[in-house]
């Protein structure tokens, strides 16, 4: 294999994982900004995992990389143990810690939004959900389907955005999807039949029709960021209820290698793709950690708020137990779907 080979198989990999530590150092440096104005003590800021390879002593913090970037850490004082320190989480306010949680996640978001801000603002035109146009061999204008539709929802849930369209035809069962259209100020009801294909193993319907595009200004590229920001947000939720539901299996979830692949291979794809599956996976990152499941911030702002309106607080050992607990857990999750993901390039 050349130099040239390896390289070109090499450097989408590097890009991969290290958007994955801007990820995490974006969410963890969410928590150090909102903890230093609530006034509270962060011992330690670290990019990386491992030994360490350089640490800066700051007023308060130490600032350390280490040799792994593989992840991150924002080390709070009194974050998980007692602490008689005036300035520790535990010493705050139930608002203020949940503040300092929450930030982690809201800043993944925020990241989100950025990117998605880049991707419109260098398209063309902006996106939207009329029908344009379709393929010299489409077979979803034999349904009724027609140019100038406007797409409303499919299969019961409703789109927004052109990334909708998109999502919905992903999601359907079959090769026929309930579609309800806007024509000439009406609404009509569809079931458009489409053709289609299989891509390493899975089925997917072959969009065969092209959506409007109109100028872009400044007011419609803000407000097509914040519907495709939102859309993929809903996107995550309708992932999850997907799986819960059966619709897709265990085999189907993918760890940190089977992102890194799809990241990789979206970098040796486009630019614009790459920074849609970015944007994906930061958006499903901090939405995750959202969850109530122990070990993730979800849960610790569950916990606060439960204390905030029964005015109880949870034992410290009781926490530690639970979130190692969940720890241990999502470890052992981890390793069984990253074993999954290397059978599969396999």
């Amino acid at each position: 294999m050349s130099i040239t080979n390896i390289w070109n198989t090499v450097y989408p990999i590097i890009i991969a994982i290290l958007f994955f530590e801007v990820i995490i150092i974006i969410h963890e440096f969410g928590h150090f900004i909102a903890a230093r104005l609530m006034k509270i003590k962060v011992n330690e800021f670290s990019i990386g995992m491992g030994p360490k390879l350089i640490q800066i002593k700051g007023h308060q913090t130490k600032f350390s990389l280490r040799l792994f970037l593989i992840g991150g850490y924002c080390a709070m004082e009194g974050e998980d143990t007692e602490s008689d320190d005036e300035n520790s989480f535990m010493s705050k306010r139930v608002w203020q810690k949940i503040f300092v949680v929450a930030a982690g996640a809201v800043m993944n978001l925020i990241l989100g939004f950025v990117i998605m801000l880049i991707i419109v603002s260098s398209q063309g035109l902006v996106g939207t959900t009329q029908v344009a146009k379709f393929d010299a061999e489409a077979v979803s204008v034999k349904s009724g389907l027609q140019a100038g539709d406007d797409i409303k929802s499919i299969d019961g849930v409703r789109v927004f955005t052109s990334s909708d369209v998109q999502t919905g035809l992903s999601r359907s069962k079959d090769s026929t999807v309930d579609m309800i259209v806007e024509r000439d100020g009406k609404e009509i009801n569809l079931q458009v039949e489409f053709a289609s294909d299989e891509y390493k193993g899975s089925r997917f319907l072959r969009m065969d029709f092209w959506l409007m595009g109109v100028e872009k200004t400044v007011g419609n590229v803000l407000l097509q960021t914040c519907k495709e920001t939102v859309s993929y947000m809903r996107m995550v939720f309708l992932s999850v209820y997907d799986l819960l539901s059966g619709r897709y299996g265990f085999t189907d979830l993918s760890g940190p290698v089977g992102a890194v692949t799809v990241v990789s291979d979206a970098v040796k794809t486009s630019v614009q793709s790459m920074l849609r599956i970015m944007t994906l996976l930061t958006i499903n990152i901090g939405l995750f950690n959202l969850f109530p499941i122990p070990a993730l911030d979800g849960w610790r702002l569950f916990v606060l708020i439960a204390e905030g309106i029964t005015r109880k607080k949870l034992p410290v050992k009781a926490e530690y137990i639970i979130n190692t607990a969940g720890l241990v857990l999502l470890i052992g999750l981890m390793c069984v779907v990253t074993f999954s993901d290397i059978t599969k390039l396999f």
